[in-house]
């Protein structure tokens, strides 16, 4: 018997100075059986990092054919694809032809690993944006999944600040490869 997603509801304030976005979301997050807390947490701040109306949660790791997020436009054409994690690739080439941009937030302790592996063979994807995100702040993340979460998240500067009004998590990113 196949074993079925975790379903976790959160309410996400988001106060984003940067890009003078400034909205309160109400989210589903299906997580998948073989998901962390950890992975989940990565991709609800990948979704308040790039919020808009249009992002979206696909089936992620349900169907191998989607990314974890994607920003569709009104014709269906894929402007944004998110992946979280260590992608190899040939997945991450297959999402620069199909989207106008793809950005990869890695974490975890072999990131920087992972990163050196592959680096070379993405050099020519000039829509590509690799970010690390340091494996202390995702795992203190981690601490902050419950079934039901009432989040806050202030990004300023380019700091990251994710609360649920008792813990507080500081995120800095790592930019590994900018887009060009």
């Amino acid at each position: 018997m196949a074993l079925k997603a975790t379903i976790f509801k959160a309410d996400l304030q988001i106060a984003d100075m940067d890009r003078n976005y400034y909205q309160d979301h109400a989210l589903t997050l299906a997580r998948h059986p073989s998901e962390t807390d950890e992975r989940m947490m990565v991709r609800l701040l990948a979704f308040a990092i790039h919020a808009d109306e249009a992002l979206t949660f696909t089936k992620g790791l349900f169907d191998t054919e989607e990314p974890d997020l994607w920003q569709k436009d009104l014709t269906g054409a894929i402007q944004l694809w998110i992946e979280v994690g260590q992608p190899d690739e040939k997945r991450i080439l297959k999402a620069c032809g199909r989207s106008e941009q793809v950005i990869v937030y890695s974490y975890g302790a072999t990131s920087h690993i992972w990163w050196k592996q592959i680096a070379n063979k993405l050099e020519r994807a000039k829509n590509l944006t690799v970010i690390n995100l340091p494996s202390e702040a995702a795992q203190d993340m981690s601490k902050l999944a419950q079934r039901n979460m009432q989040l806050q998240c202030t990004i300023q500067d380019g700091q990251i600040w994710l609360t649920d009004s008792v813990n507080t998590v500081l995120i800095d990113r790592e930019p590994v490869k900018p887009a060009r």
